[in-house]
């Protein structure tokens, strides 16, 4: 029974991680109606990314209710993370921009988006591990910018090649940048020590509701100028 327990974190783990398989595969039929639904596969992309997002929040809550805490653990965490809120927004981004580029090759800077996924979470587990704040914009917190991006193209108009190129490696060097991002994690309710990260669900809830998906990348861009402002403060 023990062994049963301590295996619940890391089956959560996995499932995020196959959630994040599931997003890669959905972001190459972006335009296509998948199951019957009606809904297109850029927004399975969205759910299956949504879906990780919950699965990263329940296997680190599962592992400290539990006290299932593990090295194997950790490494999953990342790796599954590196796949769910790196790749899969990478390849959203890649095949979007392949869509609408008129060369077609500028699409792979959106490869930049993993690279410096993957050297924030390693960073994050050598320095920041069990911090309240960290260095750099979280790699979750990156693919909801994308979310957010993305479907501003999709309900606006590609801004093009130059401008979205930008876009791409501003926020992938944000992930790898050395500004002190304070942690959206709630220890208390307490107003006081919770301001900015009530200011940022309140701001969250509000941005979805007036611009829709689009609202997410305007939650990540509040959280970067939040922590930016926060630099010289205790965060």
């Amino acid at each position: 029974m023990k062994r049963i327990i301590k295996s619940i974190p890391n089956t959560i783990t996995c499932l995020n991680l196959l959630s994040g398989c599931m997003a890669v595969f959905f972001s190459f039929h972006l335009e296509e109606l998948m199951f019957g639904t009606g809904l297109k596969g850029l927004y399975w992309c969205y759910i299956a990314i949504g879906a990780a997002a919950v699965f990263d929040f329940c296997d680190g809550l599962s592992s400290r209710l539990l006290k299932a805490y593990s090295e194997i653990g950790k490494e999953l965490d990342s790796l599954s993370d590196l796949i769910s809120f790196g790749v899969a927004p990478a390849m959203l981004m890649l095949n979007m921009m392949h869509q609408f580029s008129p060369y077609g090759w500028p699409c792979f800077i959106a490869l930049f988006i993993p690279a410096m996924g993957g050297l924030r979470l390693a960073r994050f587990n050598v320095e920041d591990a069990g911090s309240t704040s960290f260095r750099g914009l979280p790699i979750p917190a990156n693919a909801i910018f994308w979310i957010g991006f993305s479907a501003w193209i999709n309900q606006y108009a590609y801004p093009g090649d130059i401008l979205t190129s930008v876009v791409i490696v501003l926020i992938s060097l944000a992930m790898v940048s050395n500004i002190r991002m304070f942690s959206l994690k709630f220890k208390n309710l307490s107003l006081s020590e919770n301001f900015r990260r009530y200011v940022i669900l309140l701001a969250a809830v509000a941005f979805l509701i007036f611009y829709g998906l689009v609202g997410f990348m305007w939650t990540i861009v509040l959280y970067l100028f939040i922590s930016v402002l926060s630099r010289n403060r205790d965060i």
